[in-house]
Protein backbone atom coordinates (compact mmCIF):
# COMPACT_ATOMS: atom_id res chain seq x y z
CA UNK A 1 0.00 0.00 0.00
CA UNK A 2 1.16 3.55 -0.73
CA UNK A 3 2.15 5.81 2.13
CA UNK A 4 -0.70 7.84 3.59
CA UNK A 5 -0.47 11.63 3.86
CA UNK A 6 -1.62 13.97 6.62
CA UNK A 7 -1.88 17.75 6.33
CA UNK A 8 -1.71 19.38 9.76
CA UNK A 9 -1.98 23.04 10.71
CA UNK A 10 -0.42 24.37 13.88
CA UNK A 11 2.32 21.78 14.22
CA UNK A 12 5.01 23.70 16.05
CA UNK A 13 4.05 22.87 19.65
CA UNK A 14 1.66 21.13 22.02
CA UNK A 15 -1.08 18.98 20.51
CA UNK A 16 0.13 19.64 16.96
CA UNK A 17 3.68 18.57 17.77
CA UNK A 18 2.46 15.36 19.41
CA UNK A 19 0.16 14.66 16.46
CA UNK A 20 2.99 14.89 13.94
CA UNK A 21 5.06 12.47 15.99
CA UNK A 22 2.17 10.00 16.32
CA UNK A 23 1.36 9.92 12.60
CA UNK A 24 5.04 9.84 11.66
CA UNK A 25 5.59 6.88 13.99
CA UNK A 26 2.68 5.14 12.23
CA UNK A 27 4.43 5.54 8.88
CA UNK A 28 2.46 8.49 7.51
CA UNK A 29 3.97 11.33 5.53
CA UNK A 30 3.10 14.54 7.37
CA UNK A 31 2.86 17.94 5.68
CA UNK A 32 2.86 20.67 8.32
CA UNK A 33 1.59 24.24 8.05
CA UNK A 34 2.24 27.03 10.52
CA UNK A 35 3.20 30.68 10.60
CA UNK A 36 6.57 29.67 12.03
CA UNK A 37 9.49 28.45 9.95
CA UNK A 38 10.37 24.78 10.42
CA UNK A 39 12.30 24.19 13.62
CA UNK A 40 15.32 21.85 13.53
CA UNK A 41 14.24 20.70 17.00
CA UNK A 42 11.19 18.91 15.55
CA UNK A 43 12.14 15.22 15.76
CA UNK A 44 10.47 13.64 12.73
CA UNK A 45 11.94 12.54 9.39
CA UNK A 46 11.43 14.69 6.30
CA UNK A 47 10.03 17.53 8.36
CA UNK A 48 11.77 20.45 6.72
CA UNK A 49 10.91 19.54 3.13
CA UNK A 50 7.31 18.81 4.16
CA UNK A 51 6.73 22.12 5.94
CA UNK A 52 4.81 25.04 4.45
CA UNK A 53 4.97 28.43 6.14
CA UNK A 54 1.51 30.05 6.04
CA UNK A 55 -0.05 32.95 7.88
CA UNK A 56 -3.54 31.53 8.44
CA UNK A 57 -4.73 34.91 9.71
CA UNK A 58 -4.23 36.26 6.17
CA UNK A 59 -7.07 35.10 3.86
CA UNK A 60 -5.04 35.65 0.68
CA UNK A 61 -2.05 33.75 2.04
CA UNK A 62 -4.30 30.85 3.05
CA UNK A 63 -6.04 30.71 -0.32
CA UNK A 64 -2.71 30.84 -2.18
CA UNK A 65 -1.36 28.06 0.02
CA UNK A 66 -3.93 25.60 -1.34
CA UNK A 67 -2.15 25.49 -4.66
CA UNK A 68 1.22 25.03 -2.96
CA UNK A 69 -0.18 22.14 -0.94
CA UNK A 70 -1.69 20.52 -4.03
CA UNK A 71 1.74 20.55 -5.67
CA UNK A 72 3.06 18.50 -2.72
CA UNK A 73 0.29 15.89 -3.00
CA UNK A 74 0.01 13.01 -5.41
CA UNK A 75 -3.62 13.79 -6.16
CA UNK A 76 -4.86 12.46 -2.82
CA UNK A 77 -4.95 13.48 0.82
CA UNK A 78 -5.79 10.93 3.49
CA UNK A 79 -6.32 13.31 6.38
CA UNK A 80 -6.61 17.02 7.12
CA UNK A 81 -6.29 18.10 10.76
CA UNK A 82 -7.22 21.72 11.44
CA UNK A 83 -5.37 22.24 14.71
CA UNK A 84 -4.08 25.82 14.45
CA UNK A 85 -5.75 28.27 16.80
CA UNK A 86 -5.07 31.63 18.41
CA UNK A 87 -6.48 33.26 21.53
CA UNK A 88 -5.32 36.83 22.16
CA UNK A 89 -4.79 37.99 25.73
CA UNK A 90 -4.77 41.33 27.49
CA UNK A 91 -1.55 43.21 28.35
CA UNK A 92 -1.21 41.27 31.60
CA UNK A 93 -2.23 37.92 30.12
CA UNK A 94 -5.86 38.31 31.14
CA UNK A 95 -8.87 36.90 29.32
CA UNK A 96 -10.42 39.25 26.75
CA UNK A 97 -14.22 39.49 26.86
CA UNK A 98 -16.79 40.60 24.27
CA UNK A 99 -16.33 44.11 25.68
CA UNK A 100 -12.54 44.21 25.62
CA UNK A 101 -11.51 42.27 22.50
CA UNK A 102 -10.31 44.57 19.74
CA UNK A 103 -12.48 44.32 16.62
CA UNK A 104 -9.42 43.60 14.45
CA UNK A 105 -8.49 40.74 16.77
CA UNK A 106 -11.94 39.22 16.28
CA UNK A 107 -11.22 39.05 12.57
CA UNK A 108 -7.76 37.50 13.02
CA UNK A 109 -9.06 34.86 15.44
CA UNK A 110 -11.90 33.83 13.12
CA UNK A 111 -9.59 33.72 10.09
CA UNK A 112 -7.25 31.28 11.85
CA UNK A 113 -9.73 29.26 13.90
CA UNK A 114 -12.70 29.10 11.53
CA UNK A 115 -12.15 30.36 7.99
CA UNK A 116 -8.81 28.59 7.41
CA UNK A 117 -10.41 25.15 7.99
CA UNK A 118 -13.14 26.05 5.47
CA UNK A 119 -10.64 27.26 2.88
CA UNK A 120 -8.35 24.24 3.22
CA UNK A 121 -11.13 21.63 3.23
CA UNK A 122 -12.90 23.16 0.23
CA UNK A 123 -9.69 23.70 -1.67
CA UNK A 124 -8.53 20.12 -1.07
CA UNK A 125 -11.93 18.44 -1.39
CA UNK A 126 -10.97 16.54 -4.54
CA UNK A 127 -7.78 15.18 -2.97
CA UNK A 128 -9.68 14.16 0.17
CA UNK A 129 -12.34 12.47 -1.96
CA UNK A 130 -9.76 10.54 -3.96
CA UNK A 131 -8.40 9.05 -0.73
CA UNK A 132 -11.80 8.65 0.97
CA UNK A 133 -10.06 10.62 3.65
CA UNK A 134 -10.90 12.24 6.96
CA UNK A 135 -11.02 15.76 8.36
CA UNK A 136 -10.55 16.47 12.06
CA UNK A 137 -11.27 19.95 13.41
CA UNK A 138 -9.78 20.77 16.82
CA UNK A 139 -12.39 22.72 18.78
CA UNK A 140 -12.29 23.28 22.55
CA UNK A 141 -14.26 22.88 25.74
CA UNK A 142 -14.37 26.69 25.63
CA UNK A 143 -16.70 26.40 22.64
CA UNK A 144 -19.54 25.20 24.88
CA UNK A 145 -19.05 27.20 28.10
CA UNK A 146 -17.46 30.40 29.39
CA UNK A 147 -13.87 29.54 30.28
CA UNK A 148 -11.77 31.43 32.84
CA UNK A 149 -8.80 31.81 30.47
CA UNK A 150 -10.01 31.42 26.88
CA UNK A 151 -11.24 34.71 25.44
CA UNK A 152 -14.61 35.46 23.87
CA UNK A 153 -13.30 35.50 20.29
CA UNK A 154 -11.55 32.17 20.73
CA UNK A 155 -14.58 30.56 22.39
CA UNK A 156 -17.08 31.72 19.79
CA UNK A 157 -14.78 30.72 16.93
CA UNK A 158 -14.52 27.22 18.38
CA UNK A 159 -18.30 27.01 18.78
CA UNK A 160 -18.61 27.99 15.13
CA UNK A 161 -16.04 25.35 14.19
CA UNK A 162 -18.11 22.69 15.97
CA UNK A 163 -21.15 23.71 13.91
CA UNK A 164 -19.00 23.75 10.77
CA UNK A 165 -17.96 20.17 11.53
CA UNK A 166 -21.59 19.03 11.36
CA UNK A 167 -22.18 20.95 8.14
CA UNK A 168 -19.04 19.53 6.56
CA UNK A 169 -19.92 15.99 7.60
CA UNK A 170 -23.22 16.42 5.77
CA UNK A 171 -21.65 17.97 2.66
CA UNK A 172 -18.49 15.86 2.38
CA UNK A 173 -20.15 12.55 3.27
CA UNK A 174 -21.37 11.76 -0.27
CA UNK A 175 -17.74 12.14 -1.39
CA UNK A 176 -16.68 9.42 1.03
CA UNK A 177 -14.98 11.90 3.35
CA UNK A 178 -15.61 11.77 7.10
CA UNK A 179 -15.51 14.97 9.17
CA UNK A 180 -15.25 15.00 12.96
CA UNK A 181 -14.02 17.25 15.75
CA UNK A 182 -12.26 16.83 19.05
CA UNK A 183 -12.78 19.22 21.96
CA UNK A 184 -9.76 19.19 24.28
CA UNK A 185 -9.94 20.48 27.82
CA UNK A 186 -6.93 21.33 29.96
CA UNK A 187 -3.85 19.87 28.26
CA UNK A 188 -0.32 20.16 29.62
CA UNK A 189 1.70 22.29 27.21
CA UNK A 190 4.50 24.84 27.52
CA UNK A 191 2.07 27.78 27.80
CA UNK A 192 -0.39 26.87 30.55
CA UNK A 193 -2.26 29.84 31.98
CA UNK A 194 -1.64 30.76 35.63
CA UNK A 195 -4.45 29.32 37.73
CA UNK A 196 -4.86 26.14 35.70
CA UNK A 197 -4.08 24.14 38.83
CA UNK A 198 -7.39 25.37 40.30
CA UNK A 199 -9.28 23.88 37.35
CA UNK A 200 -7.40 20.60 37.69
CA UNK A 201 -8.60 20.30 41.29
CA UNK A 202 -12.17 20.17 39.96
CA UNK A 203 -11.59 17.59 37.22
CA UNK A 204 -12.91 14.08 37.87
CA UNK A 205 -9.57 12.60 36.74
CA UNK A 206 -7.67 15.16 38.86
CA UNK A 207 -4.93 15.69 36.27
CA UNK A 208 -4.08 17.52 33.10
CA UNK A 209 -4.35 15.78 29.76
CA UNK A 210 -1.19 15.03 27.81
CA UNK A 211 -0.70 16.13 24.20
CA UNK A 212 -0.03 12.50 23.26
CA UNK A 213 -3.45 11.49 24.58
CA UNK A 214 -5.13 14.04 22.34
CA UNK A 215 -2.98 12.98 19.37
CA UNK A 216 -4.15 9.39 19.85
CA UNK A 217 -7.79 10.45 19.48
CA UNK A 218 -6.95 12.42 16.35
CA UNK A 219 -5.19 9.37 14.91
CA UNK A 220 -8.20 7.19 15.73
CA UNK A 221 -10.53 9.55 13.86
CA UNK A 222 -8.24 9.47 10.81
CA UNK A 223 -7.92 5.68 10.80
CA UNK A 224 -10.21 2.91 9.57
CA UNK A 225 -10.98 2.11 13.20
CA UNK A 226 -13.48 5.01 13.04
CA UNK A 227 -14.75 4.29 9.53
CA UNK A 228 -18.44 4.88 10.42
CA UNK A 229 -17.98 7.92 12.65
CA UNK A 230 -18.73 11.29 11.07
CA UNK A 231 -20.24 14.52 12.31
CA UNK A 232 -19.14 13.82 15.90
CA UNK A 233 -17.35 16.06 18.40
CA UNK A 234 -15.40 13.95 20.89
CA UNK A 235 -14.71 15.44 24.32
CA UNK A 236 -11.08 14.85 25.36
CA UNK A 237 -11.05 16.49 28.77
CA UNK A 238 -11.01 13.99 31.64
CA UNK A 239 -14.78 14.44 32.14
CA UNK A 240 -14.46 18.22 32.60
CA UNK A 241 -17.64 18.62 30.53
CA UNK A 242 -19.91 16.58 32.82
Amino acid sequence: MSQKTLLLTGASRGIGHATVKRFSDEGWRVITCSRQAFSPHCPWPGGEENHIQIDLSDPADTINAVGIIQERLNGRLDALVNNAGISPKGPNGERLSTLTTDIMDWGKVFHVNFFAPVILARGLAEELSQAKGAVVNVTSIAGSRVHPFAGAAYATSKAALAALTREMAHDFGPMGVRVNAIAPGEVETAILSPGTEKIVEQLPLLRLGQPEEVASVIYFLCSQESSYISGAELEVNGAQHV
